[in-house]
C-alpha cells in the first residue's frame, strides 16, 4: 500500500477488524486504479470470484469507483464502498475525465450495499451529488494516535511543515506562491519542509521543483519524499506551524496529526478541510489563493502570541479525536450489517 492517507487508513483499519470481530484477508487489486485496463478488469473479476461465498467485500472507492457497473454486477457479495474522497474531484483532470469518473462512482455506489465515508462533509458530497441515499451512508472518520506535544524548532528560522504526496490537489505551487510574495516583502525567515510521495505526479513534481528555483527558494523549501513513521514524528516534533495549502481534502488526515500534537495550523478550507480544524486552532483560507495564503502565515510567524493561543486550542481539540479502534468498530459494525 502507498503511504498516503488512504492507505494508511487502509491499513489501520484492516489490523483492527478482527479485534471488533470481523475476520479480514486482504485482496490486493491491480495497481492500474484508478484507470485499470481490460486486463486489470478481468483480473479483478477473478479475484473477487475467488472469495469465499458469503464474504463481505470492502472496497476502497480509490478503486471502485472506477470499476465499470458490468464488473460490480458480476460480484454476486455484499458490498461496502469506503469513500475517502470522490475520484472526479481530484484536483487536474481534464472535464471530460472528471464527467466520465462521476458517472462511473455513481452507477458504483448505487451498486454497494452500503457506504462508509470518512467525514461527514464527504457524506453530504455523496447524497446530494452522487445520489447516494443518507440511511446508506456510516461516517467512520480517520483515528488519530496519541501524540507527545510538540516541542517546536530550535532555530532562529520558524519550521514550516506540510505533509501530503506531490500531487495537483495539495497545491504546492499555491504554497510556493505564498511564500515567493512574502519572500518579495521580507527577509525570508522560515524554512518549509513539505513531506509526501513524490512518484505520484511526475509532471506535477517537475513544475513544482521549477518553481522554486526560479522563485530563488531552493534554500528555504525543501521536498523531503515519504519519510517512515518515526522520522515524521520527529519533523512534526521540531515544526513551528503546520501548513496544508489543498484544493481538497476528504478528511485532513494530516490535520489532525497536527492537532494531536498541539500544533498551530494554517489551512484551507477545501472539502472537509475546514471541519477537521476547530476554528480556534487555525487560520483558514479559501483554497488557490496564494495572497489569503501568505497574509495568514504572516500573521502566525510574526505574532507570538497568536501562535501560542493556536497551539493551545489545537492541543485540546486533539485530545478528543477518534482511534483508530473507534474507526475499525465503526467499520466492522457496518460490515456486519451488509451480512445480514
Amino acid at each position: 500500500m502507498l503511504p498516503t492517507g488512504g492507505y494508511t487508513y487502509d491499513r489501520e483499519v484492516l489490523a483492527r477488524l478482527p479485534a471488533a470481530g470481523v475476520e479480514v484477508s486482504h485482496l490486493a487489486l491491480p495497481a492500474g486504479y484508478p484507470d485499470p485496463s481490460p486486463d486489470d478488469i478481468t483480473h479483478t473479476a477473478e479475484l473477487v470470484a475467488a472469495t469465499p461465498p458469503g464474504a463481505v467485500l470492502l472496497i476502497d472507492g480509490l478503486a471502485y469507483g472506477a470499476m465499470p457497473a458490468a464488473l460490480i454486477e458480476r460480484f454476486d457479495r455484499p458490498i461496502v464502498a469506503l469513500v475517502h474522497h470522490p475520484l472526479c474531484l481530484e484536483a487536474g483532470l481534464r472535464p471530460s475525465r472528471v464527467e466520465a469518473l462521476r458517472t462511473l462512482e455513481i452507477a458504483a455506489l448505487a451498486r454497494a450495499s452500503l457506504v462508509v465515508a470518512t467525514s461527514p462533509m464527504t457524506a453530504r458530497t455523496l447524497t446530494a451529488d452522487f445520489d447516494v441515499p443518507p440511511e446508506r451512508i456510516t461516517v467512520a472518520e480517520p483515528g488519530t494516535d496519541p501524540a507527545a506535544r510538540a516541542r517546536g524548532s530550535t532555530s532562529e528560522r520558524i519550521a514550516l511543515l506540510a505533509v501530503g504526496s506531490v500531487v495537483p490537489r495539495k497545491a504546492y505551487d499555491v504554497l510556493v506562491r505564498a511564500l515567493e510574495i512574502d519572500v518579495g516583502a521580507r527577509a525570508a525567515d522560515w524554512h518549509l519542509s513539505i513531506v509526501g510521495a513524490l512518484d505520484r505526479s511526475p509532471a506535477t513534481l517537475a513544475e513544482l521543483r521549477e518553481q522554486i528555483a526560479r522563485a530563488g527558494l531552493g534554500a528555504s523549501i525543501e521536498l523531503l519524499g515519504a519519510k517512515s513513521r518515526a522520522n515524521l514524528d520527529a519533523l512534526y516534533d521540531q515544526t513551528d506551524i503546520f501548513v496544508l495549502s489543498s484544493h481538497y481534502e476528504g478528511y485532513g488526515m494530516v490535520l489532525a496529526e497536527a492537532l494531536a500534537r498541539g500544533l498551530p495550523i494554517v489551512t484551507t478550507t477545501g472539502g472537509a478541510a475546514a471541519e477537521t480544524v476547530p476554528d480556534s486552532a487555525a487560520l483558514k483560507v479559501p483554497p488557490g489563493d496564494p495572497r489569503a495564503l501568505q497574509q495568514a502565515l504572516r500573521r502566525v510567524m510574526d505574532d507570538v502570541s497568536l501562535r501560542r493561543e493556536l497551539a493551545d486550542a489545537a492541543w485540546a481539540a486533539g485530545q478528543s479525536l477518534p482511534r483508530w479502534s473507534d474507526t475499525a468498530d465503526t467499520i466492522a459494525n457496518v460490515i456486519k450489517e451488509a451480512r445480514g
